[in-house]
Protein backbone atom coordinates (compact mmCIF):
# COMPACT_ATOMS: atom_id res chain seq x y z
CA UNK A 1 0.00 0.00 0.00
CA UNK A 2 1.36 3.67 -0.56
CA UNK A 3 1.54 5.51 2.11
CA UNK A 4 2.81 8.62 -0.32
CA UNK A 5 0.40 11.52 1.17
CA UNK A 6 0.12 13.07 -2.24
CA UNK A 7 -0.98 9.41 -3.44
CA UNK A 8 -3.74 8.66 -0.66
CA UNK A 9 -7.58 9.94 -1.46
CA UNK A 10 -8.92 13.07 0.83
CA UNK A 11 -10.91 10.12 3.05
CA UNK A 12 -7.54 8.09 3.71
CA UNK A 13 -5.87 11.61 4.58
CA UNK A 14 -9.12 12.53 6.93
CA UNK A 15 -8.40 9.18 9.26
CA UNK A 16 -5.30 10.01 9.66
CA UNK A 17 -5.27 13.48 10.50
CA UNK A 18 -8.54 13.01 12.69
CA UNK A 19 -5.97 9.68 14.78
CA UNK A 20 -3.26 12.16 15.25
CA UNK A 21 -5.70 15.02 16.43
CA UNK A 22 -7.19 12.64 19.16
CA UNK A 23 -4.56 10.80 20.05
CA UNK A 24 -1.60 13.16 19.65
CA UNK A 25 0.68 10.51 17.82
CA UNK A 26 0.37 9.35 13.93
CA UNK A 27 -1.12 5.72 13.77
CA UNK A 28 0.83 3.05 13.06
CA UNK A 29 -1.22 1.72 10.26
CA UNK A 30 -3.64 2.49 7.27
CA UNK A 31 -5.79 -0.14 5.99
CA UNK A 32 -8.57 -0.11 3.29
CA UNK A 33 -10.97 -2.10 2.02
CA UNK A 34 -13.10 -2.14 -0.72
CA UNK A 35 -17.13 -1.73 -1.22
CA UNK A 36 -18.42 -4.39 -3.92
CA UNK A 37 -21.19 -4.53 -6.54
CA UNK A 38 -23.22 -7.74 -7.54
CA UNK A 39 -22.82 -8.30 -11.43
CA UNK A 40 -24.89 -10.97 -11.48
CA UNK A 41 -25.89 -13.51 -8.70
CA UNK A 42 -28.16 -12.38 -6.13
CA UNK A 43 -28.93 -14.38 -2.68
CA UNK A 44 -27.02 -17.39 -3.89
CA UNK A 45 -24.16 -17.02 -1.43
CA UNK A 46 -26.14 -18.64 1.20
CA UNK A 47 -26.93 -21.53 -0.59
CA UNK A 48 -23.84 -22.71 -1.51
CA UNK A 49 -23.99 -21.46 -4.97
CA UNK A 50 -22.57 -18.97 -7.37
CA UNK A 51 -21.81 -15.22 -7.69
CA UNK A 52 -19.91 -12.78 -9.56
CA UNK A 53 -19.19 -9.89 -7.84
CA UNK A 54 -16.93 -6.99 -8.22
CA UNK A 55 -14.33 -5.14 -5.92
CA UNK A 56 -15.19 -1.15 -6.62
CA UNK A 57 -12.84 1.94 -6.25
CA UNK A 58 -15.03 3.26 -3.13
CA UNK A 59 -13.29 2.29 0.09
CA UNK A 60 -13.52 1.88 3.90
CA UNK A 61 -10.06 3.53 5.82
CA UNK A 62 -8.67 2.63 9.12
CA UNK A 63 -5.88 4.11 10.93
CA UNK A 64 -4.81 2.72 13.74
CA UNK A 65 -2.57 2.17 16.41
CA UNK A 66 -1.59 0.28 19.52
CA UNK A 67 -2.58 0.72 23.35
CA UNK A 68 -1.10 -0.65 26.42
CA UNK A 69 -4.69 -1.15 28.08
CA UNK A 70 -6.17 -4.02 26.35
CA UNK A 71 -9.57 -1.40 25.33
CA UNK A 72 -10.05 -0.38 21.84
CA UNK A 73 -11.15 3.39 20.77
CA UNK A 74 -12.93 3.67 18.02
CA UNK A 75 -14.09 6.92 16.38
CA UNK A 76 -15.91 6.63 13.17
CA UNK A 77 -15.96 9.85 11.17
CA UNK A 78 -18.69 9.09 8.68
CA UNK A 79 -21.27 8.37 11.55
CA UNK A 80 -20.90 12.13 12.96
CA UNK A 81 -17.86 11.11 14.45
CA UNK A 82 -19.55 8.87 17.05
CA UNK A 83 -16.89 6.77 19.51
CA UNK A 84 -16.77 3.11 21.55
CA UNK A 85 -14.55 2.46 24.02
CA UNK A 86 -14.93 -0.90 25.21
CA UNK A 87 -12.60 -3.90 26.86
CA UNK A 88 -11.30 -6.32 23.52
CA UNK A 89 -11.40 -9.08 26.25
CA UNK A 90 -15.37 -8.56 26.32
CA UNK A 91 -18.20 -10.66 24.71
CA UNK A 92 -19.58 -7.93 22.93
CA UNK A 93 -23.30 -6.84 23.49
CA UNK A 94 -25.82 -6.56 20.85
CA UNK A 95 -26.40 -2.58 20.09
CA UNK A 96 -30.35 -2.65 18.41
CA UNK A 97 -30.31 -1.70 14.81
CA UNK A 98 -27.20 -3.29 14.20
CA UNK A 99 -25.04 -0.38 14.03
CA UNK A 100 -21.51 0.65 13.10
CA UNK A 101 -20.89 -0.89 17.01
CA UNK A 102 -22.21 -4.01 16.66
CA UNK A 103 -20.02 -4.30 13.47
CA UNK A 104 -16.78 -3.39 15.15
CA UNK A 105 -16.90 -5.14 18.23
CA UNK A 106 -17.94 -7.96 16.97
CA UNK A 107 -15.73 -8.09 14.12
CA UNK A 108 -12.98 -7.38 16.56
CA UNK A 109 -14.09 -9.93 19.18
CA UNK A 110 -14.22 -12.83 15.64
CA UNK A 111 -10.77 -11.92 15.45
CA UNK A 112 -9.47 -12.11 18.97
CA UNK A 113 -10.34 -15.45 19.23
CA UNK A 114 -7.94 -16.08 15.70
CA UNK A 115 -5.07 -14.31 17.31
CA UNK A 116 -3.97 -14.59 20.90
CA UNK A 117 -1.39 -11.52 19.79
CA UNK A 118 -4.34 -9.36 19.67
CA UNK A 119 -4.18 -6.37 21.93
CA UNK A 120 -5.56 -3.02 22.59
CA UNK A 121 -5.69 -0.65 19.65
CA UNK A 122 -7.05 2.80 18.48
CA UNK A 123 -9.23 2.94 15.27
CA UNK A 124 -10.33 6.01 13.37
CA UNK A 125 -12.75 5.16 10.49
CA UNK A 126 -13.79 7.10 7.37
CA UNK A 127 -14.86 5.94 4.39
CA UNK A 128 -16.71 6.91 0.65
CA UNK A 129 -18.82 3.15 0.41
CA UNK A 130 -22.57 4.45 0.06
CA UNK A 131 -24.21 3.07 3.36
CA UNK A 132 -27.51 1.25 2.90
CA UNK A 133 -27.20 0.80 -1.02
CA UNK A 134 -26.35 -2.47 -1.25
CA UNK A 135 -22.55 -1.62 -1.92
CA UNK A 136 -21.31 -3.90 1.26
CA UNK A 137 -20.34 -0.96 3.25
CA UNK A 138 -20.42 -3.35 6.05
CA UNK A 139 -18.29 -5.37 5.00
CA UNK A 140 -15.88 -3.19 3.80
CA UNK A 141 -15.58 -2.04 7.32
CA UNK A 142 -14.93 -5.41 8.30
CA UNK A 143 -12.10 -6.56 6.27
CA UNK A 144 -10.43 -2.75 6.68
CA UNK A 145 -10.71 -3.78 10.21
CA UNK A 146 -9.34 -6.99 10.21
CA UNK A 147 -6.55 -6.11 8.06
CA UNK A 148 -5.54 -3.02 10.40
CA UNK A 149 -5.83 -5.09 13.48
CA UNK A 150 -4.06 -8.02 12.11
CA UNK A 151 -1.04 -5.96 11.17
CA UNK A 152 -1.19 -4.59 14.39
CA UNK A 153 -0.66 -7.76 15.67
CA UNK A 154 2.19 -8.69 13.91
CA UNK A 155 0.38 -11.73 12.14
CA UNK A 156 1.13 -13.16 7.88
CA UNK A 157 -0.78 -16.45 9.29
CA UNK A 158 -4.69 -15.79 8.19
CA UNK A 159 -5.23 -14.85 4.44
CA UNK A 160 -8.26 -12.87 2.65
CA UNK A 161 -10.49 -16.36 2.44
CA UNK A 162 -10.23 -16.83 6.57
CA UNK A 163 -10.47 -12.70 6.89
CA UNK A 164 -13.26 -12.76 4.82
CA UNK A 165 -14.74 -16.13 6.91
CA UNK A 166 -14.40 -14.11 10.06
CA UNK A 167 -16.56 -11.47 8.86
CA UNK A 168 -19.21 -13.27 7.82
CA UNK A 169 -19.38 -14.98 11.38
CA UNK A 170 -19.31 -11.35 12.63
CA UNK A 171 -22.34 -9.99 11.20
CA UNK A 172 -23.96 -13.65 11.50
CA UNK A 173 -23.63 -13.26 15.65
CA UNK A 174 -23.22 -10.02 16.71
CA UNK A 175 -25.38 -7.94 14.24
CA UNK A 176 -28.15 -10.43 13.47
CA UNK A 177 -27.38 -10.61 9.58
CA UNK A 178 -27.56 -14.30 8.55
CA UNK A 179 -26.07 -13.08 5.15
CA UNK A 180 -23.46 -15.33 3.14
CA UNK A 181 -19.64 -14.54 2.46
CA UNK A 182 -19.63 -12.81 -0.92
CA UNK A 183 -19.93 -9.10 0.12
CA UNK A 184 -16.71 -10.12 2.13
CA UNK A 185 -14.55 -12.28 -0.14
CA UNK A 186 -14.98 -9.94 -2.85
CA UNK A 187 -13.83 -7.28 -0.82
CA UNK A 188 -11.11 -9.62 0.63
CA UNK A 189 -9.91 -10.93 -2.97
CA UNK A 190 -11.13 -8.29 -5.38
CA UNK A 191 -9.00 -7.73 -8.26
CA UNK A 192 -8.25 -4.58 -10.69
CA UNK A 193 -10.13 -4.70 -13.70
CA UNK A 194 -11.99 -7.77 -12.85
CA UNK A 195 -14.99 -9.46 -11.39
CA UNK A 196 -14.42 -12.00 -9.35
CA UNK A 197 -16.48 -15.59 -9.96
CA UNK A 198 -16.90 -17.25 -6.45
CA UNK A 199 -18.05 -20.57 -5.60
CA UNK A 200 -20.02 -20.20 -2.09
CA UNK A 201 -19.29 -23.68 -1.20
CA UNK A 202 -15.11 -23.86 -1.62
CA UNK A 203 -14.55 -20.72 -1.22
CA UNK A 204 -12.48 -20.83 -4.72
CA UNK A 205 -12.08 -17.45 -6.66
CA UNK A 206 -11.49 -16.73 -10.46
CA UNK A 207 -10.78 -13.26 -11.97
CA UNK A 208 -12.93 -12.45 -15.02
CA UNK A 209 -11.52 -9.44 -16.81
CA UNK A 210 -13.98 -6.95 -17.43
CA UNK A 211 -14.22 -6.74 -21.45
CA UNK A 212 -12.21 -3.24 -22.28
CA UNK A 213 -14.24 -0.08 -23.38
CA UNK A 214 -16.90 -0.69 -20.68
CA UNK A 215 -17.80 1.21 -17.88
CA UNK A 216 -19.24 0.15 -14.60
CA UNK A 217 -22.18 2.70 -13.48
CA UNK A 218 -24.41 2.04 -10.46
CA UNK A 219 -27.73 4.16 -9.94
CA UNK A 220 -28.78 4.64 -6.01
CA UNK A 221 -32.33 4.76 -6.24
CA UNK A 222 -32.58 6.80 -3.04
CA UNK A 223 -34.75 4.30 -1.44
CA UNK A 224 -32.32 2.89 1.68
CA UNK A 225 -32.29 -0.47 2.80
CA UNK A 226 -31.41 -2.68 5.93
CA UNK A 227 -30.65 -6.33 5.60
CA UNK A 228 -32.30 -7.29 8.77
CA UNK A 229 -34.98 -5.31 8.30
CA UNK A 230 -35.74 -5.83 4.95
CA UNK A 231 -36.68 -9.96 5.11
CA UNK A 232 -33.23 -11.06 3.96
CA UNK A 233 -33.35 -13.57 6.85
CA UNK A 234 -36.89 -14.57 5.86
CA UNK A 235 -35.66 -15.58 2.29
CA UNK A 236 -32.73 -17.44 3.52
CA UNK A 237 -35.46 -19.58 5.62
CA UNK A 238 -37.71 -20.10 2.32
CA UNK A 239 -34.28 -21.26 0.66
CA UNK A 240 -33.53 -23.32 3.60
CA UNK A 241 -37.56 -24.85 3.45
CA UNK A 242 -37.06 -25.35 -0.64
CA UNK A 243 -33.78 -27.61 -0.26
CA UNK A 244 -35.08 -29.82 2.70
CA UNK A 245 -38.14 -30.35 0.11
CA UNK A 246 -36.39 -31.71 -2.65
CA UNK A 247 -34.06 -33.52 -0.21
CA UNK A 248 -31.01 -31.03 -1.05
CA UNK A 249 -27.81 -29.76 1.17
CA UNK A 250 -28.57 -26.63 -0.39
CA UNK A 251 -30.51 -25.54 -3.47
CA UNK A 252 -26.96 -25.31 -5.44
CA UNK A 253 -27.85 -29.10 -5.29
CA UNK A 254 -30.73 -28.80 -6.54
CA UNK A 255 -32.65 -28.59 -10.15
CA UNK A 256 -35.05 -26.91 -11.78
CA UNK A 257 -37.15 -30.70 -12.34
CA UNK A 258 -36.56 -31.51 -8.60
CA UNK A 259 -38.29 -28.23 -7.52
CA UNK A 260 -41.13 -29.09 -9.73
CA UNK A 261 -42.02 -32.83 -8.97
CA UNK A 262 -41.51 -31.29 -5.47
CA UNK A 263 -44.56 -30.65 -2.75
CA UNK A 264 -43.96 -27.28 -2.36
CA UNK A 265 -46.53 -24.19 -2.11
CA UNK A 266 -46.26 -21.76 -4.74
CA UNK A 267 -44.14 -18.97 -2.84
CA UNK A 268 -41.48 -21.49 -1.67
CA UNK A 269 -40.89 -22.99 -5.22
CA UNK A 270 -40.23 -19.52 -6.97
CA UNK A 271 -37.96 -18.80 -4.17
CA UNK A 272 -36.14 -22.03 -4.93
CA UNK A 273 -37.04 -21.36 -8.70
CA UNK A 274 -34.82 -18.16 -8.13
CA UNK A 275 -31.68 -19.48 -7.15
CA UNK A 276 -31.38 -22.56 -9.25
CA UNK A 277 -31.93 -20.63 -12.43
CA UNK A 278 -29.73 -17.63 -11.15
CA UNK A 279 -27.16 -20.33 -10.54
CA UNK A 280 -27.21 -21.33 -14.38
CA UNK A 281 -27.08 -16.77 -15.22
CA UNK A 282 -23.88 -16.63 -13.17
CA UNK A 283 -22.15 -19.55 -15.00
CA UNK A 284 -23.27 -18.33 -18.54
CA UNK A 285 -22.34 -14.73 -17.97
CA UNK A 286 -18.69 -15.58 -16.83
CA UNK A 287 -18.83 -17.34 -20.59
CA UNK A 288 -20.69 -14.43 -21.91
CA UNK A 289 -17.69 -12.18 -19.94
CA UNK A 290 -14.40 -14.25 -21.35
CA UNK A 291 -16.27 -14.01 -24.82
CA UNK A 292 -16.99 -10.37 -24.66
CA UNK A 293 -20.60 -11.02 -25.70
CA UNK A 294 -22.01 -8.12 -24.12
CA UNK A 295 -25.48 -9.12 -25.92
CA UNK A 296 -25.53 -11.91 -23.89
CA UNK A 297 -24.51 -11.12 -20.54
CA UNK A 298 -27.48 -8.11 -21.06
CA UNK A 299 -30.04 -10.77 -21.98
CA UNK A 300 -28.64 -12.68 -18.91
CA UNK A 301 -28.83 -9.63 -16.72
CA UNK A 302 -32.52 -8.96 -17.57
CA UNK A 303 -33.55 -12.09 -16.93
CA UNK A 304 -32.21 -12.17 -13.34
CA UNK A 305 -33.51 -8.95 -12.69
CA UNK A 306 -37.25 -10.51 -13.82
CA UNK A 307 -36.40 -13.16 -11.63
CA UNK A 308 -35.96 -10.97 -8.84
CA UNK A 309 -39.06 -9.18 -9.61
CA UNK A 310 -41.40 -12.08 -10.25
CA UNK A 311 -39.76 -15.20 -8.13
CA UNK A 312 -37.87 -13.60 -5.37
CA UNK A 313 -39.74 -10.52 -4.64
CA UNK A 314 -36.72 -8.33 -3.87
CA UNK A 315 -37.80 -5.52 -5.77
CA UNK A 316 -39.36 -2.32 -5.60
CA UNK A 317 -40.90 -0.18 -8.07
CA UNK A 318 -38.23 2.39 -7.67
CA UNK A 319 -35.81 -0.19 -8.47
CA UNK A 320 -37.50 -1.89 -11.39
CA UNK A 321 -38.04 1.67 -13.35
CA UNK A 322 -33.91 2.37 -13.02
CA UNK A 323 -33.52 -0.57 -14.54
CA UNK A 324 -36.23 -0.44 -16.99
CA UNK A 325 -34.15 3.49 -17.73
CA UNK A 326 -30.65 2.19 -18.20
CA UNK A 327 -31.74 -1.06 -20.07
CA UNK A 328 -33.41 1.03 -22.80
CA UNK A 329 -30.44 3.29 -22.87
CA UNK A 330 -27.89 -0.20 -23.46
CA UNK A 331 -30.18 -2.26 -25.66
CA UNK A 332 -28.11 -5.21 -26.68
CA UNK A 333 -24.66 -3.29 -25.51
CA UNK A 334 -24.50 -4.45 -22.15
CA UNK A 335 -26.97 -4.92 -19.49
CA UNK A 336 -28.72 -3.74 -15.96
CA UNK A 337 -30.08 -4.99 -12.76
CA UNK A 338 -30.85 -4.68 -9.48
CA UNK A 339 -27.77 -5.13 -7.26
CA UNK A 340 -27.37 -6.36 -3.27
CA UNK A 341 -29.81 -7.93 -1.26
CA UNK A 342 -32.69 -5.75 -2.30
CA UNK A 343 -35.87 -3.83 -1.13
CA UNK A 344 -34.31 -0.58 -2.16
CA UNK A 345 -30.68 0.12 -2.88
CA UNK A 346 -28.86 0.30 -6.21
CA UNK A 347 -28.95 -0.97 -9.99
CA UNK A 348 -25.71 -1.98 -12.01
CA UNK A 349 -25.19 -1.73 -15.29
CA UNK A 350 -22.23 -2.53 -17.18
CA UNK A 351 -21.99 -0.79 -20.85
CA UNK A 352 -20.13 0.51 -23.21
CA UNK A 353 -18.12 3.71 -21.81
CA UNK A 354 -19.38 5.52 -25.21
CA UNK A 355 -22.73 5.60 -23.44
CA UNK A 356 -22.49 6.91 -20.01
CA UNK A 357 -23.11 10.26 -20.61
CA UNK A 358 -26.79 9.44 -22.64
CA UNK A 359 -27.40 7.21 -19.77
CA UNK A 360 -26.65 9.57 -17.14
CA UNK A 361 -29.18 11.85 -18.67
CA UNK A 362 -31.94 9.64 -19.18
CA UNK A 363 -31.89 8.80 -15.23
CA UNK A 364 -31.45 12.78 -14.92
CA UNK A 365 -34.62 13.51 -17.10
CA UNK A 366 -36.53 10.23 -16.23
CA UNK A 367 -36.55 9.04 -12.62
CA UNK A 368 -37.26 9.97 -9.43
CA UNK A 369 -37.76 8.34 -5.98
CA UNK A 370 -40.90 8.37 -3.73
CA UNK A 371 -39.38 11.22 -2.40
CA UNK A 372 -39.15 13.42 -5.34
CA UNK A 373 -35.23 12.56 -5.27
CA UNK A 374 -33.20 12.11 -8.27
CA UNK A 375 -30.69 8.75 -8.86
CA UNK A 376 -27.48 9.29 -7.23
CA UNK A 377 -24.82 8.22 -9.67
CA UNK A 378 -21.99 6.18 -9.11
CA UNK A 379 -19.03 5.43 -11.98
CA UNK A 380 -16.53 2.90 -10.63
CA UNK A 381 -14.04 1.07 -11.37
CA UNK A 382 -13.10 -2.62 -10.71
CA UNK A 383 -10.27 -2.33 -8.31
CA UNK A 384 -7.91 -4.18 -5.86
CA UNK A 385 -9.14 -6.01 -2.60
CA UNK A 386 -8.49 -4.99 1.02
CA UNK A 387 -4.48 -4.48 2.18
CA UNK A 388 -3.19 -2.46 5.21
CA UNK A 389 0.50 -0.96 5.02
CA UNK A 390 2.19 1.44 7.33
CA UNK A 391 1.03 5.13 7.80
CA UNK A 392 3.63 6.68 6.99
CA UNK A 393 1.92 9.46 6.02
CA UNK A 394 3.61 13.01 6.06
CA UNK A 395 1.87 16.47 6.35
Amino acid sequence: MTSASTALPPTALAAVRAFTERHGVAPTVLARAPGRVNLIGEHTDYNDGFVLPVAIDRDTWVAAGPREDGQVDALALDEQQADDRFALSAEPPHFPGGGWRDHVRGTLAQLAAELPTLAGMNLVIAGDVPMGAGLSSSASLALALLRAAQRLAGDTRLDGKRLARLAQQAENRFVGCQCGIMDQLASAEGRAGHALLIDCRSLDTEPVPLPAGTALLIAHSRVRRGLVDSAYNERRRQCEAAAAGVGAKALRDATLAQLEAADLDDKTFRRGRHIVTENERVIAATHALRAGDMRQLGLLMKQSHASMRDDFEITVPAVDQLAALLQDVIGDTGGARMTGGGFGGCVIALLPRALVPTAVQALEQGYRSPEGLPALVYLCEAGPGAEAGPAAVSG
